[in-house]
């Protein structure tokens, strides 16, 4: 990682469980855990006798990544605050404006650790902008390939957990099951980042509390898709994130949904200037110089 810009700015290494290495950023108030994600290869999709697979997460395909870091939680509300109120500096120009309090579940007492949401792709955009001028490194959302990758931390299961998922290990819906797991208590709103039990590699609630935004333009299969871990980008950045013709990815599920839509696998997609109660996001940081998503 290059070095930040200024002494407001700093990325602290923290040991956290044996096999997981966990960094802080800390900027101008801002506290941000980032999890190391090892390199490695996975198998992208789901396979055809997985219950509910839809042709969306197929066919099955090798994707080999790099290392990057990733945000052990969503985006909190007090994160999001802090990011969304700072002034602009010499040097850095912020392109859209963001609302401070955009999310609906605001008045509980523990809002400030709940995911932020109702923020559309281009506001997570700017906050990912605002993170890079501020910090001097490569913050932005992850791939796809990085998210789905991160979530199944070496599993090939459903979920992360295994075969199936119960609402001791997620927020969604428990008034459903998938495969043989139980039914359970149905919450009706999103949860403080970090409750449930974290996935082998140290990420929370990457199934289920809010669907997370991705960096790629939606296609309708994997037939053409990058091997390599990048972002699948129609045209350039530029013109396919601000035309308003190419919907965005979204993964993991959330608080309303059924537990199969909150599969390793699952895939959705809306316009990038959408929010909703059921959407926010997490950040990847990236290898200065040459990366995947330049």
């Amino acid at each position: 990682m290059a070095a930040p810009p200024s002494s407001a700015t700093s990325l602290q290494l923290l040991r956290w469980r044996s096999r997981t290495q966990v960094f802080v950023e800390r900027a101008d108030g801002l506290e941000l855990a980032m999890v190391r994600i090892p390199a490695g290869s996975f198998v992208m999709g789901s396979p055809e006798g997985e219950a509910q697979h839809q042709e969306r997460e197929g066919p099955q395909h090798q994707v080999q990544l790099g290392e990057f870091l990733m945000g052990r939680t969503p985006i909190t509300q007090a994160q999001w605050r802090e990011v969304a109120g700072r002034q602009e500096r010499d040097g850095e120009r912020w392109e859209r404006k963001l609302e401070a309090s955009p999310s609906r579940f605001t008045k509980e007492g523990d809002s400030d650790q709940r995911p932020v949401e109702q923020v559309s792709w281009l506001d997570a955009m700017e906050f990912c902008r605002r993170l890079r001028q501020r910090t001097g490194r490569y913050y932005t959302l992850p791939s796809e390939a990085q998210w789905e990758y991160a979530c199944r931390a070496g599993t090939s299961t459903p979920f992360a957990f295994g075969d199936t998922i119960t609402p001791e290990l997620a927020n969604y819906d428990g008034n459903f099951s998938y495969g043989n797991g139980p039914k359970g208590v149905y919450r009706k709103q999103t949860t403080p980042v970090g409750t449930f039990t974290a996935n082998a590699w140290g990420l929370q609630d990457m199934h289920g509390n809010v669907w997370e935004w991705c960096l790629d333009d939606w296609h309708g299969s994997y037939e053409g898709a990058p091997v390599d871990g990048s972002a699948w980008v129609d045209g350039t950045v530029g013109q396919s994130s601000n035309s308003g013709e190419k919907t965005k990815l979204l993964r993991g599920g959330s608080w309303i949904s059924y537990p199969g839509d909150c599969r390793s696998a699952r895939r959705s997609h809306v316009r990038p200037d959408y929010a909703d109660g059921l959407i926010g996001f997490r950040v990847v940081c990236l290898p200065q110089g040459p990366s995947l998503n330049p």
